[in-house]
């Protein structure tokens, strides 16, 4: 196959935008200070583990886990909390696309490692073949409008980390006659999802 060819034959669902970046950091403050003063970026939702910014009308650009908080003893790269980026996230047009990006790539045998709903958006985690993380994701609501009031409020901060789902129930439902957008909206906050209890466990 020549590399037009291939091009020209890739999938038919791909990202629109990169949506944000997530660091780990051991300097939260100083980070939250620069951020603000380099982007102008304004602190949308903060904890004692983790703080979310933007600076535009996307609900988040940036997102900091403190790891003086999460991981206090953990300073070497085997504990895989070390600084630096923990992931990108990818925004998908619709829920749709979402998962026809999940089918073409589980019948190449690439699986997302986690699958949460985070009341903010519907994402799922893959790691490259280096182990780079990247969140594919959709906006649970449909106005950036939505968006910024979730991650404002009360239903965030009960449980921002997120409650996982299975992709494979989610399309076994489809399949009987209901649709995704049946599950945009999060309707329960918990259990909060294990993958991140560091995280979850100080909120």
């Amino acid at each position: 196959m020549t590399e037009t060819s291939r091009i020209d034959s890739g999938p038919s669902a791909t990202p629109r935008a990169l949506a944000h970046v997530v660091y780990r950091t051991r300097r939260f403050e100083q980070q939250l200070d620069w951020y603000g003063e380099v982007f102008g970026a304004r602190v949308q939702h903060r904890n004692p583990a983790m703080a979310f910014l933007t600076f535009d009308d996307e609900h988040h650009r940036f997102a900091f886990l403190d790891l003086s908080v999460v991981d206090p003893d953990g300073e070497e790269p085997s504990t895989r909390s070390w600084v630096g980026i923990d992931h990108l996230a990818w925004t998908f047009a619709s829920l749709d696309d979402l998962f026809e990006n999940y089918r073409r790539c589980r019948a190449a045998g690439i699986e997302p490692y986690w699958c949460v709903h985070h009341g903010l958006t519907i994402s799922m985690y893959y790691a490259d073949p280096d182990g780079n993380q990247m969140e594919f994701q959709v906006n649970a609501f449909d106005t950036d409008e939505a968006c910024n009031r979730y991650i404002c409020g009360p239903a965030f901060e009960l449980n921002p980390v997120g409650v996982e789902f299975d992709p494979e129930a989610w399309l076994a439902a489809v399949a009987q006659g209901a649709s995704l957008d049946d599950f945009r909206e999060r309707k329960q906050h918990e259990p909060v999802s294990p993958i991140r209890g560091a995280v979850s466990a100080l909120l």
